[in-house]
């Protein structure tokens, strides 16, 4: 059971996420947490140390969110190969379900702290090696339950395949056309199959 203290952050936190990964760090103003969630900017800060630390937490909170929709359709799968052919399949439909974000989480913010924001940036950088390590985990297991050549660097196609997916991902939301994310899922199928599958 939540204190009330901890259900005020975490409702400041689902309010504000789909706000900062719309608008990105600098453009989400105090006036606009404060216009969403009905909270006075002391009510805010008595909950995070500043705009930043809500950031991160509002961050954390969406791709916690995106991890997890993964790892329940990896989960349908005991096979490591399905599960690869599974991300692909997930990543099929996340033109739509990131728009209901405002965007993919990792790409918005990724682009916005580059330059701007260090600590949201480690924190980017920190996403992405896990997504990519969870990745190569998954080749080395099928490469364990021979599903997978042996002869296969699973970091160097881990790095590969997300490679493919953020830049159909940035294709497909700059366009606003699902066909770069369908095209590209379909190349990456026909790698696991072709390159990785024994």
């Amino acid at each position: 059971m939540l204190t009330k203290s901890e259900q005020t952050t975490d409702f400041i936190i689902k309010t504000v996420a789909p706000i900062f990964n719309k608008n990105g760090y600098a453009a989400t103003s105090m006036s606009d947490i404060t216009k969403a969630t009905r909270l006075t900017k002391g009510a805010i800060y008595g909950n995070f140390k500043n705009k930043e630390d809500l950031a991160i937490a509002a961050f954390n909170e969406t791709v916690k969110n995106v991890l997890r929709r993964i790892a329940h359709h990896q989960s349908k799968s005991n096979s490591p190969l399905e599960k690869l052919l599974l991300i692909t399949d997930f990543y099929r439909n996340y033109y739509d379900f990131s728009q209901e974000l405002g965007g993919c989480p990792i790409l918005n913010m990724g682009v916005d702290a580059k330059h701007q924001n260090p600590l949201l940036m480690k924190r980017v950088k920190f996403t992405i090696s896990k997504i990519k390590g969870n990745l190569a985990e998954i080749i080395v297991s099928g490469q364990y339950n021979k599903e997978i050549s042996a002869n296969i660097d699973a970091s160097v196609y881990s790095n590969q395949f997300y490679t493919m997916i953020t830049g159909a991902i940035f294709m497909s939301q700059t366009m606003e056309d699902n066909s770069y994310i369908l095209q590209t899922m379909d190349q990456i199928d026909n790698i696991i199959i072709r390159e990785l599958k024994i």
